[in-house]
This record gives structure tokens, C-alpha cells and sequence, in this order.
């Protein structure tokens, strides 16, 4: 078996996630490298889900009964775990949401009905990337549709980087906000954020990071980042789905107006009028994800306990390993960073003529599950003249023997396609 520096023991780590032990197609072993689009789970999170059904299942808030208190004090246990995850200053800076697709959503819509100096309208500029998830490009083309603001964005070179050579030029005294994702999920690439913020910070324009692809794969420091707004996912990070993540800065969140209305965000309610609660509740309408939330708080502490700096450098090494392994698969071409630098765990590429779909279906057959199609990025395939891309990404339970599995199994579908 292959030996790489930095590699966590994955034989022990393997064994907290029963799924990795599934056997598909006739006895295959399974080989699962679609950790981009949704992470196994540990059978700790398993456990807390059911123990959380089955001992303290009732809503949260205001409820006197003893369900009611212990299901509140593990929801809101979460959102502390998740405040020292990210090294937030305030746990009142913590939102709830289902998915990063709603916190991105959820500050899209505040701007777009905030009062100066926030308010987002037809004299103002909405600053994107071309290689953001749909997720981070919809939410702010229906802003600019609704206000009248012009969207605009940072292009891509040819190596799968953000071109930030016209820098001053995008971002300018008219920006407003301006929103990136930390690591792409299509090509791999960490940006480079303290250069898009600093420029961000020199025109008074808001910083929103969607931290979804590097939650789950690196430590996150929000004060770090000195960013406004960061959003990440829990089903990327060894939690349940159903559960997302906003940290905002505190003063933002309490001037910014909420999204939903509903039950829980409210102080008072007349006929005529009603007052909002304080941050986070501000921004939590209804029944939360409660069980949820607490899948997430068990997926932080089992992370946690591992170590993020150790998950960091396991996939760097896993990452390295696969770079090297597919550029040895002839007419390979990886769509992206051609190393393993500056690049997080997914690595995405094209085989020849062979079509992305055909080639995920003829691995499957072997066991190796890969994402297929455009990966909700298809601004990405557009500008680098492909119909989709094969995506392999890495997590920590990721091993050289799988990467092996894959190169193996291109060579079959090489074969298969003659």
C-alpha cells in the first residue's frame, strides 16, 4: 500500500463511517469520491441524530416543559460549537439556516431591502466570480434584476485562477458587495482572499465568502478572513443535510432587516405592525433544523477532535497523490490548478472524447462513485469550452488505494471506449 507524509490513520477513521463498508454492483467495494457534493457520516453524528429522536425530540424556545429545555439547550449547544469552530467573537453571530444556498440567499435579500448604507439599488455594482456554484450567481442576478444594480465579475485564466489583473477596475466606488467563494467546487482553486478583501475594504463595499468547500477541509477563522458574511454547509462536513450556516458580523446583523417573518424572529406582533427579535433569532423564521443542528454540533466535535490542521494535510498529501496519478492517465486533461498548490480536494477533468456522463456510468460499474456534469458551475465549462467535466473529491477517510482504484478504472473505461 502506498505511504504518503501526513496521511491520517484512515484504517481507524474509516471504521466510524459504516457506509465506506457497502459493497455495490455484485460485491464491489465500494470507492466513494463524491465528497464535493456530500460527505459520509461518522457514527457519531448517526448517534446523535437518533439519540436526539429518541430522548429529546420537541421544539425549541419558550416551551416550560423538560423536552422543550433539553432540546433548546442542544440546539443552541450547537450554535456555540459552530462559534468556536470558526472562531467567531459572538455565538449571537451564528444563523441557522437549511443550506448555504439559503444564507447566500438570506443575505442577498437583506441588502436588497436595507436602508443606507447598505441598501443594494440602481446605482450601485453587485462584484461576483465565473467560478462561483450557481448557489452564489442566481441570488445576486435576481438582486441586480429587482434593483436595477449591475452585476459584474472577475474573469478566470487559463490555469482555472481568479484574473484579478483589472482588480481596481471591477471593484470601484460603486460596489456594493461583493461575493467569492474561499475553494471552488468544480476546479479546486483557493483564492486569494486577503487581496480581494483588502480592495473590497478600500471602497466601503461589503465582503460576503462562501466557505462551503472549506469548512469541511481546512480551519476557518472568520476574524481571519475579515470578511462580513461567511456561509458553509453542514452535509459537506460530516454532518446531516438540512442544515446551513451564516455568520455575519454583529453590527450588520442588527441593522440589516430579517428575511423570512414568521414565528421565533419576532419581539412583538400587533395587527398593524410588528418588532424583531435580536440576532440570530432575527433571521431563524419558524421551527428551526433542530435534530439537525445537532448532527452538525456532533460533526464538529468529531472533526474537531481529529484536528482541522490534520484533515488539512491529509488531503494536501491524498490531493498531491492524485494529481500525480492522473496526469499519468493518457488524454487526461484536469480542468483547473495542474498542481496540487493553492488547490483544494476536488479535482475535476475531461477524458478525451469520451463524454463526462460515460465515463461516471462505467466507473460506477466498478464501484467508484465520481460526480458528473457541470457541478452547478456552468459558467466554469462555458469558458473553458467543455459540455461537463468527472469530478474526484477527497475527504478525510480518502486513501492512495482509491486513487489507485480510479486510475484503474479510467484505464477500463479507455478500453471500454476503445
Amino acid at each position: 500500500m502506498t505511504q504518503l507524509p501526513g496521511l491520517l490513520d484512515t484504517e481507524a477513521i474509516r471504521k466510524d463511517f459504516p457506509i465506506l463498508d457497502r459493497q455495490v454492483h455484485d460485491g464491489r467495494k465500494l470507492v466513494y469520491l463524491d465528497n464535493a457534493a456530500t460527505s459520509q457520516k461518522p457514527r457519531q453524528v448517526l448517534d446523535a441524530l437518533s439519540e436526539y429522536y429518541e430522548r429529546y425530540n420537541a421544539n425549541v424556545h419558550r416551551g416550560v416543559h423538560v423536552l422543550a429545555e433539553e432540546a433548546t439547550a442542544l440546539y443552541e449547544g450547537a450554535r456555540d460549537k459552530v462559534a468556536e469552530f470558526v472562531n467567531a467573537p459572538s455565538r449571537d453571530e451564528v444563523i441557522f439556516t437549511k443550506n448555504a444556498s439559503e444564507s447566500l440567499n438570506l443575505v442577498a435579500n437583506m441588502l436588497g431591502w436595507a436602508d443606507e448604507p447598505y441598501r443594494v439599488d440602481h446605482e450601485t455594482e453587485i462584484v461576483i466570480t465565473e467560478m462561483e456554484h450557481h448557489s452564489n450567481i442566481v441570488p445576486w442576478q435576481l438582486l441586480a434584476q429587482r434593483t436595477g444594480a449591475k452585476l459584474k465579475w472577475f474573469g478566470l485564466t487559463d490555469d482555472g485562477r481568479l484574473d484579478l489583473s483589472r482588480i481596481d477596475e471591477v471593484i470601484t466606488e460603486k460596489t456594493k458587495i461583493v461575493s467569492f467563494v474561499l475553494v471552488s467546487n468544480i476546479l479546486g482553486t483557493v483564492n486569494p482572499v486577503e487581496a480581494i478583501v483588502r480592495r473590497a475594504q478600500e471602497v466601503g463595499a461589503l465582503v460576503c465568502v462562501d466557505a462551503s468547500q472549506a469548512a469541511p477541509h481546512m480551519p476557518l477563522d472568520v476574524q481571519a478572513l475579515q470578511a462580513d458574511f461567511v456561509a458553509f454547509t453542514g452535509h459537506k462536513m460530516c454532518g446531516p443535510t438540512g442544515i446551513g450556516v451564516l455568520w455575519g458580523r454583529q453590527e450588520l446583523l442588527e441593522d440589516l432587516p430579517p428575511f423570512l417573518g414568521g414565528g421565533e424572529m419576532i419581539e412583538t406582533v400587533s395587527m398593524s405592525s410588528s418588532t424583531y427579535a435580536p440576532a440570530p433569532h432575527k433571521f431563524e423564521a419558524g421551527t428551526p433544523p433542530i435534530a439537525q443542528a445537532v448532527g452538525l454540533g456532533a460533526a464538529i466535535d468529531y472533526l474537531s477532535a481529529i484536528g482541522m490542521d490534520k484533515v488539512l494535510a491529509h488531503e494536501h498529501a491524498i490531493t498531491e497523490y492524485a494529481v500525480k496519478r492522473l496526469t499519468e492517465v493518457p488524454d487526461l486533461r484536469i480542468i483547473g490548478p495542474a498542481t496540487a498548490e493553492d488547490r483544494g480536494a476536488a479535482i475535476s477533468f475531461t477524458l478525451g472524447d469520451i463524454h463526462p456522463h460515460d465515463v461516471g456510468q462505467v466507473l460506477d460499474e466498478q464501484g467508484i462513485a465520481v460526480r458528473v456534469g457541470h457541478h452547478c458551475a456552468r459558467p466554469v465549462c462555458l469558458r473553458y469550452g467543455i459540455p461537463a467535466t468527472t469530478r474526484a473529491s477527497f475527504y478525510l477517510y480518502s486513501t492512495p488505494a482509491e486513487i489507485d482504484a480510479l486510475v484503474d478504472g479510467l484505464e477500463h473505461v479507455r478500453n471500454f471506449f476503445g
